[in-house]
């Protein structure tokens, strides 16, 4: 591990990475996976417009806020843009959905997006070219921040999403203001201070959903802070008393500071985060693919299994493999035995999966008892890169059993989804918010968005058509 320094070294190069970050320098292939990855996170932050969760935010933000600066997607609503940062990263994260960085534990988009958009929408106008690279001072900055912490912060009992986040949120507002490294050192400071959240949200309760929608909107105070010559914390990773790294990981040595520098600009984080094609947690996906894929090779019911063995490690045992409690929507695509019994009874784990219905279905319940989840020591030892490996058996009624070990999910960077998977997906999600036309638009604009002159041609799309019928996804 690497100790802190006495000065503010690694703060220091996060920052001038992010202000130095030019779009000329941007490689092809980053340029083309970060397009898809935004698209991806705007589908599910437009979906999430019309969840309850969601709803209440927006009503709730609405009676106090009247101001008219930013978009709340996928709605008419317009707020004020710290608001429109809180709202719009809670519809992103607000069902499962997003991109996920497997080792950082960061669904990137959820906070880095709504800051970003909320300074174009509302700051400071740029062009397509400037908006990807500021995208990409979030995308590249939070997961380093949650590499550096390593598993251990999330097995400690925070919320990386709404810890680690508030960096990925300040470093892509930064760049949208156009802030000297100066200035970002002291965004960063003073959204590192406000960084906060309790793995045990993931219990039932709604406020999960609005870690991400903090973080970001934290992020962006400490951007328009900082741009108006207020002042943070210098050395927020570094301080040996109270900084970043030494007060969340409650040590001076559990946690790698060399991991926020090293090869920024040459290794892009950008290119390792995954997309989510179930309705769950990332931690679930990899127990998923393996079912399917032994239904591919050995057609089976869910009466044909005597018992299902998961073997993870530490952290996904600790983070999906609780016994399940019919708390609320979000326990149930948090819990890895409950997403399998859906699986198995419907033969997919999407949206329409996911009700207060099914929360308490006598047959889930049934089902999800002859899932075992287990701690693999060995898995555990391959350290954060390897922290979604299991290894599944299927024990059947006939005595027979299969196996099946997945690394990786579908859709991660081992297994990158296409453009046409992407541009589905997005359109499965807005079809009940946008018209076809607004959602073609939406994606032309999005996957040629480097050509645009003005980034606000594409961020006033965001917003649903005024006479656009809208309904709850989810069902009470």
């Amino acid at each position: 591990m690497v100790h802190q320094s006495s000065g503010n070294e690694y703060t220091r190069a996060v920052a001038e990475f992010v202000s130095g970050l030019r779009y000329e320098t941007i490689p092809a292939e980053v340029r083309t996976r970060l397009k898809l990855l935004i698209l991806d996170s705007l589908g599910c932050g437009i979906f999430g417009a019309d969840l309850q969760w969601s709803r209440i935010l927006q009503e709730t933000l609405g009676v106090m806020d009247h101001s008219d600066a930013a978009a709340i997607w996928g709605t008419t609503q317009r707020i004020s843009s710290p608001h429109a940062a809180l709202i719009n990263g809670t519809q992103v994260q607000g069902f499962e959905l997003d991109d996920v960085h497997r080792q950082g534990v960061l669904h990137v988009g959820a906070v880095t997006l709504p800051a970003l958009i909320a300074i174009a929408d509302a700051h400071n106008d740029m062009n397509g070219g400037d908006f990807l690279a500021s995208a990409l001072a979030g995308y590249e900055v939070g997961p380093r921040v949650g590499m550096c912490m390593g598993q251990e912060h999330i097995a400690q009992g925070w919320h990386s999403g709404a810890t680690v986040g508030v960096f990925a949120g300040a470093a892509g507002a930064a760049r949208g203001l156009a802030l000297d490294a100066d200035k970002t050192v002291h965004a960063l400071g003073i959204a590192g201070t406000q960084s906060a959240g309790l793995m045990a949200a993931q219990f039932g309760a709604m406020v999960k959903r609005m870690h991400a929608g903090r973080s970001s909107q934290s992020g962006l105070y400490g951007a328009l802070l900082a741009n108006r010559g207020f002042t943070g914390i210098i050395d927020v990773f570094e301080a040996p008393y109270g900084g970043f790294a030494s007060t969340f990981s409650r040590s001076q040595d559990r946690f790698n500071l060399e991991e926020l520098r090293s090869g920024l600009g040459e290794n892009f984080e950008t290119m390792r985060i995954s997309l989510k094609f179930y309705s769950c947690v990332g931690s679930n996906h990899t127990t998923l693919d393996s079912i399917r894929a032994i239904q591919d090779r050995r057609p089976f019911s869910k009466d044909d299994i005597e018992e299902i063995i998961v073997m993870g490690s530490q952290v996904t045992v600790d983070h999906v493999g609780w016994e399940y409690r019919p708390e609320g929507i979000t326990s149930a695509q948090l819990n890895l035995p409950y997403c399998v019994a859906t699986w198995l009874i419907e033969g997919d784990v999407f949206v329409e999966q996911f009700t207060e219905k099914a929360l308490n279905d006598p047959e889930r319940l049934r089902v999800l008892k002859k899932v075992k989840v287990a701690h693999d020591p060995e898995i555990t030892a391959l350290g954060s890169k390897f922290r979604h490996k299991v290894k599944v058996e299927i024990r059947f009624k006939d005595g027979t059993s299969e196996r099946e070990e997945r690394e990786a999910p579908r859709g991660s960077e081992k297994s990158f989804a296409s453009e046409s998977d992407i541009v589905e997906k997005f359109h499965k999600l807005t079809a009940k918010i946008m018209d076809k036309r607004q959602r073609d638009r939406l994606v032309e604009a999005v996957l040629n968005i480097d050509k645009l002159s003005s980034i606000r041609e594409f961020t006033r799309l965001l917003a649903a058509e005024p006479a656009k019928e809208r309904s709850f996804h989810v069902a009470s």
